[in-house]
């Protein structure tokens, strides 16, 4: 049977048909046992935050209209979205507690973590930013006060976040106007979960802006700090070279997959695996060197700091084991499958787990602590060598797919590729929207779920935004369906973008995709648009510009939590497929009306990517419409950029293009901005 209906991508169908073979269960299996799910669960009205239940709603009105309590749909429901905008608050925030700590600890004297500052520009900045001493101390000790200061940010009581004060003026006057300014990470997420507990708030819309206030504690807290520290501990990105797909697993290499969303081990892990007694052994045992490839967010941290190819996004971690090319896989935390050791059993792959805070029965294990990550690292990297010895050759598959790519985009280093040492800035792409080149900007972020055929959902809407002359960024899994569709190339601008945008993508050679980071990168997005408003032009808010945010395939808390944030920061978003709120009319109305007039933003509930796309387009024009800017120069959307495609025969990359190393295949390379 085919697998067309699982996957749009040909590698991961291609292992899809193998794990039949092989007698192997997949999530896309595990999803089919489970049909029917239950559709009062999926409405959003079920509860069970009390054991007089669970309760369930009837939508049709014929049962029980209240729980045992007397709780309505529209409050079962907001409790169930806000216990999720909870959980997925804490998982990204609790990533930038881990490596807040662990930049405080590289900081410290006597520190025997192997860490230190990489990037002593980033962290001068945001000493500035956080009141901390700089002129004269070395740059450990202002590591070791800046990772303190950050963390302290957690358990804030009062007063607003740091980060958060990023915010345009009139952004952070609406959150005051409706009591939503951010607090501590903690004390918004314990405040939030104790008013879904029993008894407690019993007005939907009031729980609603409770959750609010929490995703923009992650968003603007938890997250931003995320990134931050991890640009001053690994150094920040630069446009980078690479390639995606399973394709990029070698079969006379030592493979080894990081898999999971903190860079403080991955980063290690690639230190470690070009120690050269380990390749030595490697090599005695019959390989030809150690290869790094990653899946999910991690992919994202090693691909753009370090140019390490990605193997695939969430619903590959299964397919990449079934290759029978990995020696060893290492998880940290979220986005791992419990499923990975008997999947991995198929072969002879090592699961190895590391976080303390998350174990999976049946993987062997290696407990992490950043005051001995070398020392960690080189052993995971001496189980993968010495499992090499024990692979199969006869029973290895890799799919022969894998595609170019150009990664590494951030706030910061985005103005000098788009305007030089000398105009470095966000003018010309602001000069491009106003000019009626540039329609917008679109963030398409997420993860993938079974529910949809695997990335279908990312590449129709990415390929009918960038036609509708879009710039989109992305970040996390949305990015890497992307790199493996070859968007992330700078020709892909002129096979798939408008003219207009084709236009300035060529003119600066940049891909009309910008992949941006990890999922807890979502913060640079942020930052650009901050950014956007400082240099002027083309709105005082982040609400008034012309863009927009998609999770087309959403799937995990953090997602919604993602997608709340960012409506909280007036950001129009589309959501597919709708969290569980189709329940309650009144949540419904809130989330995608009544909430705009609060914060600027709104969420697009659909099942229906054509339908997100017009959403989506549809507002950002009203936006230029609303700020009297140029009509679009070209019409006609998809035809004209389809047309414009065809008509062009042949291509010489401009020299933008030439210094991102796209011109030609040739080994990654990165193009630096320019020192000052």
């Amino acid at each position: 049977m085919s697998q067309d209906h699982r996957s749009a991508d040909p590698a991961a169908q291609e292992m899809l048909a193998h794990a039949r073979d092989l007698g192997a269960k997949t999530v896309w299996d595990r999803h089919e046992a489970l049909q029917p799910l239950c559709g009062f669960g999926d409405l959003g009205l079920c509860c069970d935050v009390c054991y007089m239940g669970p309760c369930r709603i009837d939508p049709f009105g014929e049962r029980a209209q209240v729980g045992a309590c007397g709780a309505d749909a529209h409050l079962i429901v907001a409790r169930n979205l806000a216990r999720a905008v909870a959980a997925g608050a804490a998982a990204h925030s609790d990533h930038g507690r881990e490596v807040a700590g662990v930049l405080r600890e590289a900081g410290e004297d006597g520190s025997t973590s192997g860490y230190a500052v990489a990037n002593p520009r980033k962290l001068a900045a945001l000493a500035e930013e956080w009141g901390i001493a700089g002129r004269g101390r070395p740059p450990a000790r202002i590591a070791a006060d800046l990772g303190a200061k950050m963390g302290a940010q957690f358990g804030l009581q009062e007063g607003p976040l740091i980060p958060a004060l990023r915010a345009p003026e009139e952004q952070r006057r609406k959150w005051d106007k409706i009591g939503i300014t951010p607090r501590g990470i903690d004390r918004e997420i314990v405040e939030l979960l104790h008013r879904t507990h029993h008894g407690v708030e019993s007005d939907p819309v009031a729980l609603l802006r409770a959750a609010m206030r929490a995703a923009l504690a992650d968003g603007w807290g938890g997250s931003m700090i995320a990134t931050d520290a991890q640009d001053v501990l690994f150094g920040g990105p630069l446009a980078i070279r690479s390639q995606a797909n399973l394709g990029v697993l070698e079969e006379k290499k030592v493979n080894i997959l990081v898999h999971g969303h903190e860079p403080v081990l991955s980063e290690m892990i690639v230190a470690a695996s070009r120690d050269e007694d380990l390749l030595a052994r490697a090599r005695q045992l019959g390989a030809e060197g150690i290869n790094i490839a990653g899946i999910c967010c991690t992919a994202n941290e090693i691909l753009m700091r370090q140019g390490m190819p990605v193997a695939g996004n969430y619903l590959h971690q299964e397919l990449a084991l079934l290759t029978g090319a990995v020696d060893l896989m290492v998880v940290d935390v979220q986005c791992v499958m419990p499923s990975l050791p008997q999947v991995a059993a198929c072969h002879h792959t090592k699961v190895v787990t590391t976080s303390h805070k998350a174990h999976i029965p049946g993987a062997e294990r290696v407990d992490f602590d950043p005051r001995h990550a070398k020392q960690a690292a080189r052993e995971i990297v001496a189980r993968a060598v010495d499992a090499f010895a024990r692979r199969d050759p006869a029973r290895v598959r890799i799919p022969r797919r894998k595609m170019d790519l150009v990664a590494g985009f951030t706030n910061e280093n985005l103005p000098y590729y788009l305007g030089g040492r000398l105009r470095a800035g966000y003018r010309p792409l602001i000069d491009a929207v106003a000019a009626g080149r540039v329609r917008g900007v679109v963030g398409v972020v997420g993860c993938n779920t079974p529910k949809i055929a695997q990335e279908s959902y990312h590449l129709a809407l990415v390929r009918r935004l960038i036609a509708e002359d879009v710039l989109v960024v992305q970040t996390g899994c949305s990015a890497i369906a992307c790199a493996k569709a070859g968007l992330l190339r700078p020709e892909a601008a002129l096979e798939h973008a408008g003219p207009g945008l084709r236009e300035v993508c060529a003119a600066v050679g940049i891909p009309p995709v910008l992949h941006v980071g990890s999922c807890v990168d979502n913060s640079r997005i942020l930052s650009i648009c901050v950014a956007v408003v400082a240099e002027g032009g083309i709105g005082r808010d982040i609400s008034e510009l012309p863009i927009a945010a998609a999770a087309p395939e959403a799937m995990s808390e953090k997602a919604i939590t993602i997608g709340l944030y960012a409506v909280a920061s007036g950001i129009f978003t589309a959501f597919l497929p709708p969290p569980r709120v189709a329940g309650s009319s009144v949540v419904r109305k809130y989330l995608e009306e009544d909430v705009e007039r609060e914060t600027g933003g709104r969420f697009l509930f659909t099942n229906d990517i054509e339908e997100a796309a017009r959403g989506i387009v549809a507002h950002l024009d009203s936006k230029r419409k609303a700020l009297n800017l140029a009509p679009m120069l070209y019409q006609g959307g998809v035809r004209a950029a389809s047309a414009a495609a065809r008509s062009l025969n042949t291509y010489i990359p401009p020299a933008g293009l030439a210094s991102l190393g796209c011109g030609k295949a040739q080994e990654r390379t990165q193009a630096r901005p320019p020192e000052e």
